[in-house]
């Protein structure tokens, strides 16, 4: 699987844990993400941007979005037509937000949620199989084009 990732700052942390954790997994990973230093202050959208034209392309399986709260990456990514990112803070967010609404970005919030919890959320989301059915209909009125 191709997941891609972008983060600001405030993820960078998190950010490198993430990425060993997929690649261990056996997963091949993008990075479009802050590689600097922490205290260096970034704008998300800079880094979100490229993440989400990425899976929209198809170029990706999935995207993993990264800022302060999560709420302005996931707000930049859902700019585009075939992304659906997902504020994701517990892992059963995470398997609703791909089993009901087929979620290809998570966007978290690095400010909020510990390093250990942050892993697990991200294995549910990657490993839950949209339902379709009633879902897939839904999913079909989201946007605007």
């Amino acid at each position: 699987m191709v997941i891609a990732i972008g983060s600001d700052h405030t993820g960078l942390f998190y950010k490198g844990l993430i990425i060993d954790f997929l690649i261990k997994k056996g997963h091949k990973v993008k990075d479009f993400g802050y590689s600097g230093y922490n205290s260096e202050k970034v704008d998300y959208p800079d880094f979100v941007h490229p993440t989400a034209k990425f899976v929209e392309e198809g170029k990706a399986n999935f995207g993993i979005v990264l800022c302060g709260s999560g709420n302005g990456a996931a707000m930049t990514a859902n700019k585009y037509n075939k992304i659906r990112a997902a504020l994701v803070w517990k892992k059963e967010i995470a398997y609703l937000a791909r089993k009901h609404n087929d979620a290809n970005i998570i966007s978290l919030p690095a400010r909020f949620i510990n390093k250990e919890y942050l892993l697990e959320i991200i294995e549910v989301f990657i490993n839950t199989n949209f339902d379709g059915g009633r879902h897939q209909i839904r999913i079909e009125k989201i946007s605007l084009k």
